[in-house]
């Protein structure tokens, strides 16, 4: 059963801006949530993560001062807007939850959506 559903992926152009939104279901409260991303022929890369708070949150050096991730735990919501996209942005973006825990390690996430793609066209 799939807990966490993605949406927002499209194409753009380079430049634009995008949100992508992941929703749980269950509820994100008490769950550090993060993206990662995965582009064709390479391996998952981290992109944001989040604590359960929303207080603090930690962003790959590649997306550091374009990215931004937020949540809304009332509307069990996770974002991540993303400014000034690149054609290295593409990717299918992926959403992790995992109890308590927030941080880049894959590894550590128990709970993954099914993934929204971007392509940044240039």
């Amino acid at each position: 059963q799939v807990q966490l559903v993605e949406s927002g992926g499209r194409l753009v152009q380079t430049g634009d801006s995008l949100t992508l939104s992941c929703v749980r279901c269950g509820g994100i409260s008490g769950r550090g949530m993060a993206w990662f991303r995965q582009a064709p022929g390479q391996e998952r890369e981290f992109v944001a993560a989040i604590s359960t708070s929303g207080k603090d949150t930690e962003s790959g050096d590649s997306v550091k001062g374009r990215f931004t991730i937020s949540r809304d735990n009332a509307k069990a919501t996770l974002y991540l807007q993303m400014n000034n996209l690149k054609p290295e942005d593409s990717a299918i973006y992926y959403c992790a939850s995992r109890p308590g825990y927030y941080g880049p390690d894959e590894i550590d996430y128990d709970d993954w959506g099914q993934g929204t793609q971007v392509i940044v066209s240039s």
